[in-house]
């Protein structure tokens, strides 16, 4: 398996994690009180956000040319960082 095929199936595990996350609070939005309700929901698609531009980046990914792949790489991991650092800190505003 190829260093770009593996790289892509890390990324998409860690989207499967993150979408598991947000199935979480969607779960317990849904049984929560009115004003809670509405923080979740905000945080909620705060969170949808972070992950359908993890997609997105996911599919230059699939689209690189093995040539392409190490540059397509280093801005992937840019973006990467800069929306995994910001899933947290959306998913560490629920946990105050």
């Amino acid at each position: 398996m190829s260093e770009k095929e593996l790289y892509r199936q890390k990324v998409q595990a860690q989207l499967n994690e993150w979408a598991a996350e947000i199935d979480k609070l969607k779960a317990r939005a849904s049984g929560a009180g009115a004003d809670l309700k509405l923080r979740l929901d905000e945080h909620i698609k705060e969170l949808q956000e972070r992950v359908d531009k993890g997609k997105e980046k996911l599919e230059e990914i699939g689209k690189s040319s093995d040539t392409a792949w190490d540059s397509v790489k280093h801005g992937f991991e840019g973006a990467w960082q800069a929306i995994s650092a910001s899933f947290k800190e959306a998913r560490d505003k629920f946990k105050e």
